[in-house]
């Protein structure tokens, strides 16, 4: 699709700016305010430390504290992580703005019984989210919830709650 294409598509559609050089360039304006977006890709390639930076830039650069929750790195490995990009989170959490939060997700340590569902998430997440009027919400990773998860209709229907939720909340 070409640029200008691009452009046309996009430009109905109220957008959140990143602040991440040339990303919100090639989003025309950033991501979809107030909609989740789904970040995919392999192991390493990224995806934490674009959605820190989605989150440290929203704070720093647009007065939009955002709630970062984290399944698989505590807040400390998060902090060394993003000093790479210049980012001080001891001083930038201080503040709560980003709000960061580790929640230890073990499949096997979980035994299925009954529905499986993710209102414990939603409390929590809430929680976070009225605490500093946050405006952005970076999940990572999704797939931490459900491996292991053996049945996919399950999976669909949960994530869909999800996304719905992280919409009815107005989180982008």
């Amino acid at each position: 699709m070409g640029k200008e294409r691009a452009k046309s598509l996009g430009a109905g559609l109220e957008k959140t700016p990143t602040g991440i050089p040339g990303l919100d360039e090639i989003t025309s304006g950033g991501l979809p305010k107030g909609r989740p977006t789904l970040v995919c890709g392999a192991a390493g390639c990224g995806k934490t430390l674009l959605g820190m930076e989605f989150l440290v830039r929203g704070a720093t650069q647009y007065g939009e504290p955002g709630v970062f929750m984290s399944f698989e790195e505590t807040a400390e490995e998060l902090t060394n992580n993003v000093v790479s990009l210049g980012f001080d989170l001891n001083r930038l959490s201080a503040s709560k703005r980003p709000f960061l939060d580790y929640v230890h997700v073990e499949r096997s340590e979980i035994e299925e019984t009954g529905e499986y569902d993710l209102d414990g998430l939603f409390i929590r997440l809430e929680q976070a989210i009225d605490s500093i009027g946050a405006k952005r919400v970076v999940l990572d990773t999704v797939e931490s919830l459900f491996a292991g998860l053996p049945n996919p209709l399950i999976l669909r229907a949960e994530l869909r709650r999800l996304f719905r939720w992280l919409k009815d909340k107005g989180m982008t």
